[in-house]
């Protein structure tokens, strides 16, 4: 067993680890390489270890567990990363580097080095001193698909009372977040001469009306369903991609056109799917025309935990901050739907995920560990 090392040195050791999660699998890699370094370090402080196999590639999810129970705090965070733009780093995405203040490197963000962290901030506790249990969470492949948190939830065991999960916010606690789906819908028609329209029968035109559908279906949503706690305060439908047709003196025979759903906390993505795919097939039975539809992306729900919520309210009074509503998606929902009152909190900053010279500033880190030891501290030592 190995004792972790200095917070800067995990951080690189992990940056230094490459775990790219992709739907692409030609960039798709394991995340097991991370998953096994942070099992060492933490077997190294006493944790029992549980590696959990992710589907049928080679992808884990760990639960690090000190103390007994399912009563304590979770600290929770995700191992992948999404790939990176060659040639637009000015530093090498999986070197760690420091300069002007700032941590550069490929997850440094979102969020390799919260898991870092959590481990620094936990490192003084142990079995004997915790009334609750202790869990850190590391989870696969967030970034392309939520397999990880999906398995996770499919197995029926809490985890904790509560969770923090150390996404980008600037240090400021979240509870609220959209839900999102992405769906392709493909139509196909009969091809002809240009000449004559009664030769085939447009899947482009009938694409026209199935864009009229969803238009009015994305206004009757905004209608319904508000939440003021968001910049844009209703569900979205983003019209996202449209290709049809081989071209321009033929009849489209075939049209596709790809779109995502946002939607606010309280909404059911199956059930706006099902409802989605139902008007567009009323259109193409009218038009007699084929329709076919294929889930991109399955789907995350949103997340609502409740604002009386004693982790809200601990967050709120150790931050200083209230709690607040982002509009990107977290692992979150299936933490709560596994009995588990989630709060995203983290240092970086969203601004910075996804980007080329990704970083995360120095002066948030010690923060962040006095932080995670408040927590500590009140959920897991003393009453809360």
């Amino acid at each position: 067993m190995t004792a972790p090392p200095k917070p800067l040195e995990m951080m690189a050791r992990l940056i230094a680890t490459p775990s790219i999660s992709s739907v692409s699998p030609e960039r798709d890699m394991s995340n097991r390489p991370v998953i096994d370094l942070l099992a060492e370090w933490l077997e190294g402080l006493g944790y029992t270890i549980v590696i959990q196999r992710v589907g049928e590639n080679s992808k884990a999810n760990l639960i690090a567990t000190l103390g007994q129970g399912d009563d304590g705090l979770v600290l929770a965070g995700h191992t992948d990363t999404v790939p990176f733009d060659e040639g637009r780093w000015h530093f090498d995405p999986f070197n760690l580097t420091e300069v002007d203040g700032r941590l550069y490197g490929l997850g440094t963000s979102d969020m390799k080095c919260f898991l870092a962290i959590a481990i620094e901030a936990a490192r003084e506790f142990t079995a004997r001193d915790l009334r609750r249990p202790l869990t850190i969470l590391a989870t696969a492949d967030e970034e392309s698909s939520m397999q990880g948190a999906k398995q996770l939830s499919q197995c029926g065991r809490k985890l904790g009372r509560f969770c923090v999960i150390g996404e980008p916010t600037n240090l400021k606690p979240v509870r609220q977040h959209k839900g999102i789906f992405m769906e392709a819908i493909r139509l196909r028609g009969r091809s002809g001469h240009s000449s004559d329209p009664r030769l085939g029968n447009s899947a482009l035109d009938g694409m026209h009306a199935v864009i009229e559908e969803l238009i009015a279906y994305r206004g009757e949503l905004a209608t319904r369903f508000q939440n003021p706690a968001f910049d844009v305060p209703v569900p979205t439908l983003n019209l996202g991609y449209i290709h049809g047709g081989d071209n321009p003196n033929r009849i489209c025979g075939e049209c596709e056109l790809r779109i995502d759903l946002r939607s606010l906390p309280g909404m059911d993505n199956d059930l706006l799917r099902n409802a989605l795919r139902q008007r567009i097939k009323g259109v193409a039975e009218r038009l007699n025309l084929e329709c076919e539809f294929n889930a991109l992306f399955e789907g995350a729900p949103a997340m609502e935990t409740p604002a009386d919520s004693p982790i809200v309210k601990l967050t709120e009074q150790l931050t200083g901050h209230e709690s607040g509503v982002v509009a990107f998606g977290t692992e979150g929902p299936y933490l709560n739907a596994m009995g588990t009152d989630t709060v995203i909190l983290g240092p970086g900053d969203i601004a910075q995920a996804h980007q080329p010279d990704e970083y995360l500033t120095l002066e948030r880190i010690q923060p962040t560990i006095d932080l995670l030891r408040a927590l500590i501290e009140k959920i897991c030592l003393s009453h809360v």
